[in-house]
């Protein structure tokens, strides 16, 4: 659709075309859309283009951006053409086999960061087990965060895939200590013969998939189209790894253990159910977003 443009524009041009294509496309973001790919393209920051709205660009670098523009207006959201992220105002490298960090999350790990200061650090320092850890958020975040509190830190993961991005972003933050497992939920880590796990946590955390399987075709066509059902299925109801993990935590869960999981804005009534059905809990908590949306669930082992 651009070959009836005059090729070398200004910058403020490109990002106007920009803008109006995003727009008629659906795009939720159209102006900041616009900026993030100008600013990846040119490999600067907001404050360049602010200084230099004025400035053309030539033919090649109009060629450039434009290709990227029909990239975004095909759905694809920013942070896979980027392949970049911020999360906890850390950079976070991101692709199609793992889903985008979002704010909400943040809740979460705030959480857990707020629930291990007011703790006694344990002889040998926090076990930390971080469930379903896909691009590695959680698990980066919390060693960054928490430093120089002493813990052990483990993100497991179905996805290998997933867990080579773990990897990537735990060495871009300096937080390679972080040990990461591949398995299902807690197939990785072996019981004993009464049952309990040979290893044992003072905090799980987890992301899990929790959107209805009837659901997923009703997304944003950027979520549906691009990020990991494998991350985002949850079941026919979308609590199926909630009762996984409910059933099988309190035996890796040392005394007066906690869980922490993140949920969906309509789930923390199901959950606080399904909690009280486990048995082996205490009453839950559910701990709001800033949006005031339900958003985490806190879970202390001892009924």
């Amino acid at each position: 659709m651009w070959k009836e443009i005059y090729m070398s524009l200004l910058i403020k041009e490109l990002l106007h075309l920009a803008q109006v294509r995003f727009t008629d496309e659906g795009c939720l973001t159209p102006g900041l859309d616009a900026e993030i790919l100008l600013c990846y393209m040119l490999n600067r920051d907001k404050s360049y283009l602010f200084l230099h709205y004025g400035d053309t660009l030539d033919e090649k670098a109009c060629e450039e951006y434009f290709r990227l523009v029909d990239i975004r207006a095909s759905g694809k959201p920013v942070q896979y053409i980027t392949a970049q992220q911020e999360f906890m105002g850390l950079p976070f490298i991101v692709n199609e086999h793992v889903l985008i960090p979002r704010q909400d999350t943040e809740t979460l790990v705030e959480t857990a960061i707020e629930e291990i200061k007011k703790r006694e650090v344990p002889f040998g320092g926090f076990r930390i087990l971080d469930l379903c850890c896909g691009s590695g958020s959680i698990a980066v975040s919390l060693a960054y965060h928490l430093k120089p509190v002493k813990m052990k830190i483990i993100g497991s993961d179905i996805s290998v895939e997933a867990l080579n991005i773990a990897k990537i972003n735990a060495k871009i933050n300096e937080v390679e200590e972080i040990q990461f497992i591949e398995g299902d939920l807690f197939t990785p880590f072996p019981k004993n013969k009464k049952g309990a796990g040979k290893k044992k946590f003072d905090l799980i955390i987890s992301n899990p998939p929790y959107i209805p399987s009837r659901v997923l075709p009703t997304l944003m066509r950027e979520v549906r189209d691009h990020e990991p059902m494998l991350a985002l299925d949850g079941g026919e109801d979308g609590v199926d790894f909630y009762i996984k993990i409910l059933r099988e935590a309190p035996a890796y869960l040392k005394k007066d253990g906690l869980l922490l999981m993140e949920i969906g804005y309509d789930q923390g009534e199901i959950l606080t159910a399904l909690t009280e059905a486990a048995g082996a809990y205490k009453p839950v908590k559910i701990i709001k977003d800033l949006a005031g949306n339900d958003r985490v669930v806190r879970i202390t082992l001892g009924g």
